[in-house]
């Protein structure tokens, strides 16, 4: 059972140019250290970072809070299976909030382009 839809689509240049000006503490606001690798392991990191931001804002949208004191950046991982997959893990206010609303698992799919990232989530409920 779908209990939450999510969507989200950001400008790369955007996150680009916030990496630029604020380096580090930018994306150690948003990011994991996992994930900050990850992003940087590729010879153009801003569209995997995009990718993970706009992740995060279609997870909170799934979970109809957004970003803010309920759900924060570093409540919500995203990772990859060998196979390539994105998989989401939760934390803290995340694992939290999956219980209260009963959810059994978040499904994501991301894409991006040089101009634009786009992520779309799906809070599953027990069925």
């Amino acid at each position: 059972m779908i209990l939450g839809l999510g969507i989200d689509i950001i400008e790369v240049a955007r996150v680009q140019t916030s990496v630029e000006r604020f380096g580090e503490r930018f994306l150690k606001r948003i990011l994991l250290p996992d994930e900050i690798a990850y992003c940087q392991s590729h010879k153009t990191p801003a569209p995997f970072i995009a990718a993970r931001f706009a992740a995060k804002e279609a997870i909170s949208k799934a979970f109809g809070t957004g970003i803010g004191a309920q759900l924060g950046w570093h409540d919500m991982e995203v990772k990859r299976k060998e196979s390539g997959e994105p998989f989401v893990v939760l934390h803290g206010k995340g694992e939290a909030l999956m219980q209260k609303r009963g959810g059994r698992a978040v499904l994501i799919s991301l894409s991006h382009t040089d101009n634009y990232s786009a992520a779309v989530a799906i809070l599953e409920g027990a069925t």
